[in-house]
């Protein structure tokens, strides 16, 4: 499909910069089949659910992905700024640089200030390999969980560059980019979608009857880029690590087969979990790699219904929820929520999305 047809005018001042407090109180756009659109907040979601549904979130937590250092060893040490994009193994990472054209193979940046006390206040990696789309590999001085600690304690969360350009990164946002779920370290972007949860709408959904599951995919910095080929077919999505348990998967199999429907918190959850869902629509157990790209006309295995933020243009985020209710509803949806005065974006307002009619 044509790119350009998931693009729309977005005014900079929806943009939010800050989550809503507490976060339930966000706002949230229902969207049913046929474009049928009404405004409430993240907590009425149980009021919108039956008992016996199953919601499912991503449990994964956001890592002090961004790294600020120099190069080393040659005249001159400019300025490196590095973003951890995916674990390789217990001592190397992908991760995007700038400026890229500064580095070579060979190169060693120093990530840290001289003096702190960390590790001698500072963290070495090796350009081991520079890819065509400019993301590099870089090879770390340490390994396993003492790599871990360094780069928690010399890196800072790596907040969406549309938060970033317009405020400065400061201690509030530790906590407020990461979700009341956050348990396995991994991700450099949060599942913006389980920001809204707070213990006691969990406690007002388990009261309904709604189950909760959790499961794992560490979300990558190429899921929130924009496509920037003129159609969809020329993307290529970074490849993120997934798991679902065997015991979830059963879980969630057994709801089904119920009659409860899958509720997905956030579109990691439902590209993890279309991932894993065979052809007749059983879950399974599933530790790997997902690259899928969920574009209007793929058929739906597993999710029912999709809580999830308001998206960039462009985006293969906005492709999905486009896929999932319709490319006309989803652009008369997001037409409502600017004229609205929905936030948007990581920070922003929640949409909750039922399925079109197949």
């Amino acid at each position: 499909m044509r790119t350009d047809l998931f693009d729309f005018e977005l005014p900079p001042d929806s943009i939010a910069l800050r989550p809503a407090s507490p976060r339930d109180s966000a706002r949230m756009l229902i969207v049913q089949p046929e474009a049928v659109l009404r405004d409430r907040s993240v907590a009425d979601l149980p009021q919108w659910l039956e008992p016996g549904d199953q919601l499912v979130v991503n449990d994964t937590k956001v890592i002090a992905a961004q790294l600020a250092g120099r190069r080393i060893g040659r005249d001159t040490e400019p300025k490196i700024e590095a973003t951890l994009i995916k674990r390789l193994d217990g001592s190397r990472w992908q991760a995007l640089v700038k400026p890229a054209k500064k580095l070579a193979q060979g190169d060693v940046v120093r990530f840290g200030n001289e003096g702190r006390v960390c590790l001698l206040g500072h963290l070495d990696a090796e350009v081991e390999h520079k890819g065509d789309s400019g993301e590099i590999t870089l090879s770390f001085s340490f390994h396993g969980p003492t790599l871990d600690q360094a780069i928690a304690d010399l890196g800072s969360p790596p907040l969406p560059p549309y938060i970033a350009s317009k405020r400065t990164p400061d201690e509030r946002d530790a906590a407020d980019y990461q979700t009341m779920f956050a348990a396995k370290e991994g991700a450099v972007a949060a599942p913006t979608a389980g920001l809204h949860f707070t213990p006691a709408l969990e406690m007002a959904l388990r009261d309904r009857g709604i189950g909760l599951h959790r499961i794992t995919l560490h979300v990558g910095a190429g899921t929130f880029l924009p496509v920037k080929v003129e159609d969809t077919a020329g993307h290529k999505m970074h490849a993120e690590w997934g798991v679902i348990t065997g015991d979830t998967a059963a879980a969630l199999n057994e709801a089904r087969a119920g009659g409860g429907r899958i509720v997905a918190v956030g579109t990691t959850s439902l590209r993890l979990l279309e991932s894993a869902t065979a052809e007749d629509g059983t879950i399974e157990p599933f530790a790997d790699d997902t690259s899928i790209f969920i574009t209007p006309g793929y058929r739906f295995r597993a999710v029912d219904i999709l809580l999830t933020n308001f998206h960039l243009p462009r985006s293969t985020l906005f492709m999905l929820v486009s896929a999932f209710s319709g490319l006309d509803t989803m652009k008369r949806a997001y037409a409502h929520a600017i004229a609205s005065g929905y936030r948007f974006y990581s920070y922003g307002d929640a949409c909750l999305l039922f399925r079109a009619h197949e």
